[in-house]
């Protein structure tokens, strides 16, 4: 059995490093001293806590540039968008940390009753590719301030720059409350299984169902944020060029490979023209490239079997009478370049389903109930946007 987990820049196919994928035995000895530490980092009072990660945070900061790099080679986004991460972790860790340790005060309800806040214990953080270290950090951080300690699984197509960041953040925490593990699908569901307290998990709809199942035997709690299909509802009076900036920003941001981009517009049919005319002129000015590449803003997908479901998405629309307005039916991996289509309708995958590329994707409405029922027409979650003017309504 090959026990070695390879790092691919998506870009180049060029191999990044190696990582050696944990076995069912590591897992549980990575957990039994979990709770080890779990028993001493509990007993840490909040606000020493709160200190120790925030430090351990801050020093990354001279391993900046290295991560970012790394980031970048590893799933493609640009060095700028790659270094604006790395800069956000570290320097929102003493946010998050000082809002967690407020949340966990006791609150006193009556002269005879107090609620307090205890550590669960063992906290498994599953996190994506798409943001490697801030959705990770996202989760690590409140886990190891509540006073739980952590085993992270990263995604297995970005092992190295997460196990770059644990290593340096273990030079300044305690020993084992933050361990990291590596792997594919299995492994993951090899920690969902072992014996933790709490699961943090960020991905798709499907991955997020088989962690219920499998941690329901155990009662375990869950804390997961799941796919979704973000809907941006453009009424006739709406400030057009906003809406249109905010159309092609969002869906075009991280090659539109971010869980709250959005996925479909639906825009009045009164100012329709002039919306799509703007989309298209603004999405014209994007490049797709490689993440060094300082003209490209759209960066390659991360691996081809999401190539594969983006271009099927786009063909399909094509194929049941979307119009492109920018781009190209034929593409090559791993770049989805810009890409514009008007008039999807209910039954084309891209309204339908979570696309996660770089796709413009507009439907004209005749009145604003049937955007609403359309907007609302969808198993995702997440978030959606409104764009008019006050009282529109």
């Amino acid at each position: 059995m090959n026990n070695i987990l390879k790092s691919i820049n998506p870009s180049s196919g060029e191999l990044i490093g190696e990582v050696k994928i944990t076995s069912q035995d590591e897992i549980n000895e990575k957990v039994a001293n979990a709770r080890a530490a779990f028993n001493q980092w509990k007993l840490v009072p909040l606000n020493e806590r709160v200190g120790i990660i925030t430090r351990a945070f801050e020093a990354l900061a001279p391993r900046q540039r290295d991560l970012a790099k790394l980031m970048s080679m590893e799933m493609g986004k640009s060095g700028g968008r790659s270094m604006g991460e790395v800069s956000g972790v570290i320097h929102n860790a003493e946010y998050i940390s000082g809002n967690v340790a407020l949340s966990l005060r006791p609150t006193k309800k009556s002269a005879r009753t107090e609620i307090q806040y205890l550590p669960l214990g063992i906290a498994a953080v599953i996190a994506p590719w798409n943001y490697p270290l801030a959705m990770a950090a996202n989760l690590i951080i409140p886990s190891l301030v509540a006073g739980n300690t952590v085993i992270f699984k990263p995604s297995e197509e970005t092992p190295i720059v997460a196990d770059e960041m644990v290593a340096a953040l273990n030079e300044h925490l305690p020993e084992n409350i933050l361990q990291i593990v590596h792997g594919s699908k299995d492994v993951g569901q090899m920690v969902v299984e072992s014996d933790v307290n709490v699961i943090a998990f960020t991905g798709s709809q499907k991955a997020g169902k088989d962690i219920m199942k499998r941690a329901s035997s155990g009662l375990k709690r869950l804390i997961m944020e799941l796919g979704g299909n973000d809907p941006l509802i453009v009424m006739r009076n709406a400030d057009i060029d906003a809406a249109a900036r905010f159309a092609v920003g969002s869906s075009f941001e991280n090659s539109g490979q971010m869980c709250v981009s959005t996925e479909r517009v639906y825009v009045d049919d009164k100012v329709a023209d002039m919306f799509e005319a703007r989309v298209k002129a603004m999405a014209n000015n994007h490049k797709a490239g490689p993440w060094d590449d300082r003209e490209a803003s759209i960066g390659p997908l991360i691996n081809d079997n999401q190539f594969q479901k983006v271009n099927h998405h786009i063909s399909d629309a094509i194929g049941k009478g979307a119009k492109l307005l920018v781009g190209n039916v034929a593409q090559k991996s791993p770049y989805i370049e810009p890409t514009v289509i008007s008039g999807i309708t209910p039954n084309m995958l891209l309204e339908s389903e979570e696309t996660f590329g770089p796709v413009v994707a507009i439907a004209r409405y005749a009145n604003i109930e049937e955007a609403i029922s359309r907007a609302n027409d969808s198993e995702y979650g997440l978030g959606a946007v409104v764009f008019g003017a006050q009282g529109a309504l």
